[in-house]
């Protein structure tokens, strides 16, 4: 069998509207603004139905109410701002995800509580800083991370005990240096790995007794010479050998 017959014998799958049931057919379709198989607005395919948005963006205003999701989600993207206020109740997160980047900053504050997850993100993505703290108790952890991203430093010691280890690491690397001691105890090692690599040195005296014995190993290997003695005697060999050359080092320096 030769390529040619091979292609045949493959069944093209593109969506095809009925022309006959759509009130473009003597328009828009004589006129070459829409294309049945690839420049559509009825038929079931987001790649078509986005096609024929582009192609006639002022249509747009028509389907804000169409029964069909994926129509109205595409529609939004091409409707002018000032027509993108009444969407925001939208039943289908998929087009409430649409306007979270679209609607300007000050409609946010009416998805900050969306049901969706991925809305919120959005938004906590967008919202202006100083509104940004409201979002610090969300349910969701993935929308707290993204709040402890880009909150200012100075404000992160709201999420210090924030349940879900993600968000305290995002803190434990953002916050002021100066306010890492409200983070000696969490109970994630990795954290607090993080609290002994960031701490200022005069502060390293805070974590230097923690549990675990890789803790101890990033104090020793900032520690001044007097906290290094103390750890000569640790209970971890690496600890111990790791103190005593960086003391070592120091006289010498």
């Amino acid at each position: 069998m030769d390529s040619s017959q091979k292609d045949n014998d493959i069944t093209d799958l593109t969506p095809i509207a009925d022309c006959s049931l759509c009130g473009y057919r003597g328009t828009l379709l004589v006129a070459g603004a829409c294309k049945p198989g690839d420049c559509c607005v009825i038929a079931d395919s987001g790649r078509q139905i986005d096609r024929f948005f582009r192609a006639n963006p002022g249509l747009a205003a028509d389907y804000t109410q169409d029964g069909f999701w994926e129509r109205r989600a595409i529609a939004a993207r091409y409707l002018p701002t000032s027509q993108l206020q009444p969407l925001l109740t939208d039943p289908d997160e998929a087009v409430r995800r649409v306007l979270a980047y679209r609607v300007p900053l000050e409609w946010l504050r009416d998805l900050r509580n969306d049901p969706d997850r991925e809305v919120r993100i959005t938004v906590a993505d967008r919202l202006p800083e100083q509104e940004l703290e409201l979002m610090v108790t969300d349910p969701d952890y993935l929308v707290r991370v993204y709040v402890a991203k880009r909150l200012p430093e100075g404000r992160l010691f709201r999420l210090v005990a924030d349940p879900d280890n993600e968000v305290r690491r995002t803190v434990a690397e953002r916050i002021p240096a100066v306010s890492l001691g409200l983070m000696v105890n969490d109970p994630e090692v990795s954290i607090r790995r993080i609290i002994a690599q960031r701490m200022e040195p005069d502060d390293l005296e805070l974590i230097s007794k923690d549990d675990d014995w890789t803790v101890r190993y990033e104090v020793a290997l900032r520690a001044s010479p007097a906290l290094l003695q103390h750890l000569f005697d640790d209970a971890e060999e690496e600890v111990r050998l790791i103190a005593r050359q960086r003391h070592e080092a120091l006289l010498l320096d």
